[in-house]
């Protein structure tokens, strides 16, 4: 007898045991991640059930879910039992998940510190594995009036554009301006052409009296404030 013949499938476990009635009967908590993830790929195959592939999948990633959010669509195909859709459900529940973590933007209105940046912006950066340049612009209060993607690229960089960044700030009647980028290999250390941007932008900002108050980098939980170390 073949293997996957002594294997029970999901309908004839136990209902305690089976993903979605042991959500109905005793909640989201009592579920693990692989059971949950199950949930949402629905069905595995005749050699392996849709618990066990959740298992191979988690175990992959070393049962890390923020490794697991970065995957792509392709990364997550080359499992047998993931076609394209199956990915794109695990993809989307993952981001849902990340975003249901961010503050409020009403709750964090003033920003006066990196520390405050970091926390407004920390979530819009996290798992990414590409760069985004994004600009925080504030009135005279130091009050947040608008979030804007400038620009995104790859893994080596992204190009951000002045023109475009003092136009979004001055037709947004902005006060002064933050700078946030990250890095996704992981280092803080900002480039050469991430200095030059600075400096830029502060000089042209001055004239402009269009303040740009910090610029901030982000790279693995952690960031870099050119504020702070008086680059700024």
């Amino acid at each position: 007898m073949k293997q996957y013949e002594n294997k029970l499938g999901i309908k004839l476990w136990a209902e305690e045991d089976r993903p979605r009635e042991k959500l109905l009967l005793h909640g989201r908590r009592h579920l693990t991640d692989a059971e949950l993830i199950a949930i949402l790929i629905g069905s595995g195959s005749k050699t392996e059930t849709v618990v066990d592939l959740s298992k191979r999948i988690l175990a992959f990633y070393d049962h890390n879910l923020t490794r697991l959010g970065k995957a792509s669509i392709q990364d997550l195909s080359r499992f047998k039992g993931i076609g394209e859709a199956k990915a794109l459900t695990i993809m989307a529940a993952l981001e849902l998940g990340l975003r249901r973590k961010e503050v409020p933007e009403d709750e964090v209105t003033h920003v006066t510190t990196s520390g405050d940046v970091y926390r407004y912006m920390h979530h819009t950066f996290a798992n990414l594995n590409h760069e985004e340049f994004w600009i925080l612009l504030l009135n005279r209060s130091n009050r947040v009036i608008g979030k804007f993607l400038i620009s995104k690229g790859g893994q080596a960089g992204t190009v951000a554009d002045p023109k475009i960044i003092f136009k979004t700030a001055l037709e947004n009647n902005a006060a002064s301006i933050v700078l946030a980028h990250n890095h996704p290999s992981g280092s803080l250390k900002p480039s050469e052409s991430d200095d030059k941007l600075t400096r830029d932008m502060v000089i042209s900002g001055n004239l402009l009296t269009l303040q740009v108050v910090d610029h901030v980098i982000f790279a693995n939980n952690r960031y870099y404030s050119y504020r702070d170390e008086d680059l700024i």
